[in-house]
């Protein structure tokens, strides 16, 4: 696995994907965050409200893609303002298959996770899962303030969840 995948998460917007009955769903999310490098664990939040969010708790493997700032904007439109319940949004937008998931063809980078865990909140679950792969499909900045990595060059200290030793 490509390490280097996790200087793409930070606060932004990403496009969370399962498959449930043979058929795919997601949801945009804006809240994802890296719990520690080895294993590679990482948080989610979604509300309880979301099709996805019932979906992800019977699939428990999901897909992240990382969007770029030259992602399509209707992705974002059409994971975060349609129901799965009501279409298939993946009928709309570009995909392709990244370990039996689908992830957004314009997508800066990708997750593949297996949940192992979850946290309730009053209004969202925290989803606890285990990166089993990813890459970096572009040299794209991601649509987060990715400025302390891009710009600055900052490295993570040693007690920082985005850590990787090397």
């Amino acid at each position: 696995m490509n390490n280097n995948v996790f200087r793409n998460l930070s606060y932004g917007v990403y496009i969370v994907s399962c498959s449930i009955n043979g058929k795919y769903t997601g949801c945009t999310v804006n809240s994802i965050m890296q719990i520690a490098a080895s294993p590679a664990i990482i948080a989610l939040s979604v509300n309880h409200d979301n099709y996805t969010h019932l979906c992800l708790k019977e699939a428990k493997k999901f897909a992240v893609s990382i969007l770029s700032e030259e992602s399509n904007p209707l992705s974002i439109g059409t994971f975060g303002f349609r129901s799965g319940r009501d279409c298939n949004k993946f009928d709309i937008i570009p995909y392709e298959i990244h370990n039996d998931l689908p992830v957004i063809k314009d997508a800066c980078g990708y997750l593949i996770c297996e949940l192992k865990g979850q946290a309730e909140t009053p209004t969202h679950t925290l989803f606890i899962a285990e990166v089993v792969d990813g890459d970096i499909l572009s040299s794209k900045v991601p649509m987060t303030y990715a400025y302390y990595h891009n710009v600055i060059k900052g490295k993570s200290p040693k007690s920082a969840p985005t850590y990787v030793e090397g």
